[in-house]
């Protein structure tokens, strides 16, 4: 074996400020995040403390005002600080995408009060959020959710279960979208909820084949109490506030699934400029050289087109059509090349003490988190054909 290390992505960042955020970025991933990597995934240990340094260094709030403790950096920025971090581990990566959709709610949302209230402790207070919209019978038809929010006098009162909530149990607040009207997605109102309320408890995190290190649990709401000051936004527009969140966090699942590509294209360079076989490096064989330019090719034309749908959102235009073709694109472009990574690695691909393995199994869930690419592919056809006729 050589001991060939692939160069770091060469990134066009739009100002020194990002290219020195990418550099501390680049640094915290290979001190503090990679070392530790496989052995705390394999035992299922999530991060804790690594949080808290990111929150410290002003990771967990890159896309924020500056006046509530944000880093006012644009998205396109932002997720190309992400796919560091997943490329890095994925549990990480996806962390702060999560906990970014959980601030999220409040500050497009929130009175100027609220935000001023909550919003500084939770980007930069050491305070890690999670999102709470899915439940057992409401996963892709999130408008049919019935977590129920009853009004009593300045208070509400939250009955139901959430299902699938990253950092479920661990997480300091949730957003939680619960039924405080009639049937569909007008009756549904947002609600920041503390993670230490009252009669709020997680049930056993689920067993999953991948990201074992990030707890995902169901959240039980058995007559929590919220005033209504944590209400964000006007009663029934929850679900307006929730699609809002989701075109954004598409784009940080999309830039996660290129960070693991990355990682898995990096691994299988590694490895076959330095397994021999018939005499020479197998990076020699023609296959193979043809399999590493195909990993390669989609790595950049993920990273190329999530970067083109963060620009829009950065100039204040539509974007949702292309957030959904990102999510699509990457995820699926991250399963076929963490697959191939394990496929150039032969037998030892398919062993614990390659990382390759790990990457295929983590890239498979992104293709279902934050909406299926099912989903996805209903999002673009209706923004191409219209609506579907019923």
């Amino acid at each position: 074996m050589t001991d060939y290390v692939p160069p770091p992505v060469d990134r066009r960042l739009p100002t020194e400020e990002a290219r020195d955020l990418m550099a501390l970025v680049r640094e915290l991933a290979e001190r503090e995040i990679r070392p530790s990597a496989a052995e705390e995934e394999e035992a299922g240990r999530f991060p804790r403390p690594l949080f808290a340094l990111l929150s410290t260094s002003g990771l967990l709030s890159l896309p924020y005002a500056e006046e509530f403790g944000g880093g006012e950096q644009p998205y396109e920025v932002y997720l190309q600080v992400l796919e560091e971090l997943a490329a890095a581990r994925l549990t990480v990566g996806l962390g702060v995408s999560v906990h970014t959709l959980a601030c999220h709610a409040l500050a497009g949302f929130g009175s100027k009060e609220q935000r001023a209230a909550h919003l500084p402790a939770m980007l930069g207070g050491g305070l890690l959020g999670a999102y709470c919209l899915s439940e057992p019978a409401a996963g892709s038809d999130a408008a049919s959710l019935t977590t129920r929010a009853t009004r009593s006098g300045d208070t509400w009162v939250l009955e139901g279960t959430k299902a699938w909530t990253t950092h479920g149990g661990v997480a300091d607040f949730y957003t939680v979208l619960a039924r405080t009207g009639g049937s569909g997605a007008h009756g549904i109102t947002a609600f920041l909820v503390p993670g230490d309320a009252e009669g709020l408890s997680a049930a056993k995190p689920e067993r999953k084949m991948g990201m074992k290190g990030s707890p995902t649990a169901q959240l039980h709401f058995d007559g929590v109490r919220v005033p209504d000051s944590r209400r964000i936004g006007d009663e029934g527009q929850g679900f307006a506030i929730a699609l809002s969140a989701l075109d954004s966090g598409r784009l940080g699942i999309a830039a996660c699934a290129i960070g693991v590509a990355q990682a898995a294209l990096d691994e299988a360079l590694a490895y076959t400029a330095g397994r021999r076989q018939f005499g020479r490096p197998i990076a020699d064989f023609q296959g193979l050289r043809f399999m590493l330019a195909d990993m390669a090719t989609q790595v950049e034309a993920g990273r190329a087109l999530y970067l083109s749908a963060a620009r829009l959102r950065d100039a204040g235009l539509p974007f949702s059509k292309e957030a959904a073709m990102a999510k699509l694109f990457c995820t699926d472009a991250a399963m076929r090349v963490t697959t191939d990574a394990v496929q150039l690695l032969g037998g030892y691909g398919y062993t614990v003490d390659f990382p390759a393995e790990r990457y295929m199994r983590e890239a498979k869930v992104l293709q279902i988190v934050e909406g299926t690419n099912q989903i996805q592919r209903m999002v673009i056809a209706r923004h191409l054909a219209g609506p579907e006729s019923h």
